[in-house]
């Protein structure tokens, strides 16, 4: 397993009559990713159907748009670069007051570590603190134990134009690029990647984004166990 890539609009897009959703399953055990499941959700203005998580908890990230979360009887107001954390049992649908389409990133993961019966659902990235990864890399966490999730990571990291060395890690990974443009190296090849390439890298397996553009790229990453985004298993 070398891990896979592809862009979210080479991915089917599958919809529900009466649904204002619009959903790509990106990532999934088809390609290789056993323990991750990645979609990328178009909401369109109204209130979506009511869904319900059976057997994995899943995270949320707002790329675009604002709307209300309706989960298990309370509302919760969604706004750009918002995680949001659910658990299995919970049903929730989400209003996009509109006009523009309200773009999330889900990643469903098994439900292994119990989770606290107060937790927390909605995180702002612009509340969390900023934290070192490599070199002149930096990422802030999103949903992970801070607010009682116990088992899975959701990040937002920032690398900067240029190429660090290869790594790996033990956890099992999917990237959503948010902005910018670059190279995926793993596996002996290298892959173009931008905005809305969809991404799985295995545990241990040796990978590195690289920046070629000249401004930030920001990465949108979901791993499951949990574990910190500047670790490695291996690097050269």
């Amino acid at each position: 397993m070398t891990g896979y890539v592809i862009d979210q609009d080479a991915v089917a897009a599958r919809t529900t009559e009466g649904d204002t959703a619009s959903s790509r399953l990106a990532i999934d055990a088809s390609c290789g990713c056993e323990r991750l499941e990645q979609q990328v959700i178009r909401f369109g203005p109204g209130r979506s159907q009511e869904r319900t998580l059976e057997g994995r908890q899943e995270v949320l990230y707002v790329a675009e748009g604002s709307g209300t979360l309706h989960v298990n009887g309370d509302e919760h107001a969604l706004e750009p670069e918002m995680g949001v954390f659910l658990t299995p049992g919970d049903r929730y649908s989400i209003q996009n007051d509109g006009p523009e389409e309200l773009l999330a990133i889900s990643v469903t993961a098994p439900q292994e570590g119990p989770v606290a019966g107060e937790h927390g659902i909605t995180v702002r990235y612009a509340d969390r603190p900023v934290l070192p990864a490599s070199p002149n890399r930096e990422f802030r966490y999103l949903v992970n134990q801070d607010i009682g999730c116990p088992d899975v990571t959701q990040f937002v990291g920032t690398i900067p134009p240029g190429r660090a060395g290869m790594h790996s890690h033990v956890y099992d990974e999917v990237v959503y690029v948010l902005d910018g443009e670059g190279v995926l190296h793993i596996g002996g090849e290298e892959t173009p990647i931008g905005r809305g390439t969809c991404i799985h890298l295995p545990p241990l397996v040796e990978h590195c984004l690289e920046n070629t553009g000249a401004n930030p790229m920001r990465v949108l990453g979901v791993f499951h166990p949990q574990g910190d985004p500047a670790s490695r298993a291996h690097e050269s």
